[in-house]
């Protein structure tokens, strides 16, 4: 790998070895902030796999317009600048995804690089265990909360997928290489280690994976060394594990319901995924109940596509809780009432039950005790469930709104962490005719630009005349999201000098911004004299055909899009570029927007 550019080199060690990071000049003040923890995290990975860091050295390089998010290179990696780039003022706000890409390519150095996956086809021998050093990461340095963000994230991405695909992870048959980089090989194959590791234990799992690496190393490999690598640990034979996760389609869809009868719980689990192309799966899984505060695990294993397991109690259960600690790669109908999910709630051991449980609720917070949870919630000690709770609260209409407005005000004021504060400001945002312009005053100067980007946003919506001008003062902002929300804004509320700060922001404005940018733009001009309009579509029209990025052309083009109605005279012209759009997702996508 060859990166030529101006770059400030940051020098690290690990052992002795040299770890660099090459940033543009103006980050380097920030760089050792963004990859500090790549020496701790050489360490964690080689004494947890039993193999060290297999390298000289390790470098890590910040580039421009890649082709992908990143690359792993053997001792050099590359990757997107924006991931990892920041200004000071930016660093509190960065998400764990920076992190997880820079462990994700720091693993590919074990697996992907030490040893490879023999053909494309096994490509999940590369990518499901990055991925899933992603989990490994974020449990080791930020606790089980912080992994279950991981593990629900990347199940919900698969899940997502799965909706228009589903894919053996193992595939011998597809179109074209890049196929096979999807959210099957990463986001389903990280949870299927993940499965993988709380069936065998972890002494097992990651005896395992040392066996794997040593019996390997400087090889290409195929799944069937990664099976028969856990079988001699374990000494099980797991043919039906790797069978049914890595050679089949698909996952399970299930359906639970309990009853309560002479001392026991009868549990049923109907399997309703359709078995003409997925199999009938074999589920090892743990089931909780809850009796006078008290958990008890019991451990069952789903065989048959409707099964009924009988557990004992000696009175009936507060709550029934399958898969209690997330661990299935599967999509859940379970059945809970209202006082089984406030229970859960109260009584939760982890983030993904205590977001399950607010999730299952978010549609009942017009009851005091279900409005009164969600308060509570409001001020959990982990981020991510005040963001869940604060979301759930929009639009909210019960007895409760005026101490339920108080305390959204008070976490969009005082609330430690930037991107909750931003999910207060939105939920303010949601209650229409209400008039928060002081929070919102106050949010565009705070320290976030989350924060300052939601209240834009909110005030998309209900500008007033005081925040005009706050609002003015940010148009030259580098930050991305804040030139998003902007562009949200503009749309709605610009006049002719916000349209040539369109014009100028479509030239510096960074990918990812011109999708949003470019679709704003058009929605801006519907309120244009015709000379402006006729600038601004030439403007979209060199974009929608000529821009290297596949979704800024389409940004472009919805911008266009967006003026059809009044000027039906474009019709031809987005005809035209419809046909001769050479890449396939595009096309597929005009295919939609006609």
């Amino acid at each position: 790998m060859l990166a030529v550019g101006d770059f400030a080199v940051i020098s690290d060690t690990w052992r002795g070895k040299a770890v660099n990071y090459y940033v543009d000049p103006a980050y380097q003040h920030t760089a050792k902030q963004v990859f500090g923890n790549t020496p701790e995290m050489m360490e964690f990975y080689s004494k947890k796999l039993g193999v060290d860091f297999p390298w000289e050295k390790y470098s890590q390089v910040a580039v421009h317009d890649f082709v992908s998010g990143a690359m792993e290179n053997t001792t050099a990696t590359t990757i997107q600048q924006q991931l990892v780039q920041f200004t000071n003022r930016e660093l509190p706000d960065v998400s764990y995804e920076t992190e997880a890409v820079i462990t994700h390519e720091l693993f590919h150095q074990w697996f992907g690089d030490y040893v490879t996956t023999e053909s494309w086809a096994n490509l999940p021998l590369n990518e499901s265990f990055a991925d899933y050093s992603e989990y490994l990461w974020a449990e080791h340095k930020y606790g089980a909360d912080a992994a279950g963000l991981v593990q629900q994230t990347k199940l919900n991405n698969y899940l997502q997928e799965a909706q228009t695909k589903r894919e053996p992870l193992i595939r011998y048959r597809y179109a074209n290489r890049e196929d096979m980089f999807d959210r099957h090989s990463y986001d389903k194959g990280g949870r299927v280690l993940h499965m993988l590791r709380s069936y065998v234990g972890d002494e097992a799992f990651f005896t395992a994976l040392n066996r794997y690496l040593t019996q390997n190393k400087y090889s290409a490999s195929e799944i069937a060394k990664l099976r028969m690598a856990f079988e001699d640990v374990t000494g099980e034979d797991l043919m039906w594990f790797f069978d049914q996760w890595f050679m089949q389609r698909g996952h399970p869809e299930l359906r639970i319901t309990h009853s309560y009868d002479n001392g026991q719980v009868a549990l049923r689990v109907r399997q309703v995924q359709d078995t003409l192309f997925q199999p009938v799966y074999r589920l090892p899984v743990t089931v909780t109940t809850w009796s006078n505060n008290q958990p008890t695990d019991h451990r069952v294993v789903i065989t048959k596509a409707d099964q009924t397991f009988k557990l004992p109690a000696s009175q009936r259960p507060s709550l029934v809780k399958f898969d209690n600690e997330g661990v299935l790669l599967a999509q859940l109908d379970e059945e809970r009432t209202q006082d089984e999910l406030i229970y859960q709630y109260n009584h939760a051991r982890s983030y993904l039950q205590k977001f399950e449980a607010l999730d299952g609720l978010r549609n009942k917070t017009a009851d005091l005790n279900v409005s009164s949870l969600f308060r509570n919630a409001v001020n959990d000690s982990f981020w991510a469930v005040r963001q869940t709770a604060l979301e759930g609260l929009r639009r909210y209409k019960g007895a409760e709104g005026s101490a339920v407005r108080k305390e959204i005000q008070r976490a969009a004021l005082n609330e430690k962490k930037g991107v909750v504060r931003a999910a207060a400001i939105t939920t303010l945002g949601s209650f229409p005719n209400e008039d928060f312009s002081e929070v919102y005053s106050v949010a565009l100067r705070d320290s976030s630009y989350l924060v300052v980007g939601a209240a834009v946003d909110a005030l998309a919506k209900a500008p007033t005349v005081a925040t005009r001008e706050p609002i003015n003062a940010l148009q030259n902002t580098k930050n991305p999201a804040l030139i998003t929300a902007l562009s949200n804004y503009y749309a709605l509320n610009g006049t002719a000098d916000h349209y040539q700060w369109f014009l100028a922001r479509s030239k510096d404005a960074p990918g990812e911004v011109l999708y949003t940018l470019l679709e704003n733009f058009g929605t801006l001009m519907q309120r244009m004299p015709p000379i402006e309009r006729e600038k601004g579509i030439q403007r979209l029209e060199t974009l929608a055909r000529t821009h290297p990025m596949y979704y800024v052309r389409l940004g472009a083009y919805k911008g266009l899009n967006e003026l059809v109605t009044s000027m039906p005279v474009l019709k031809p012209t987005l005809q035209d570029i419809r046909a001769k759009e050479k890449d396939e997702r595009l096309k597929s996508i005009y295919s939609l927007i006609q």
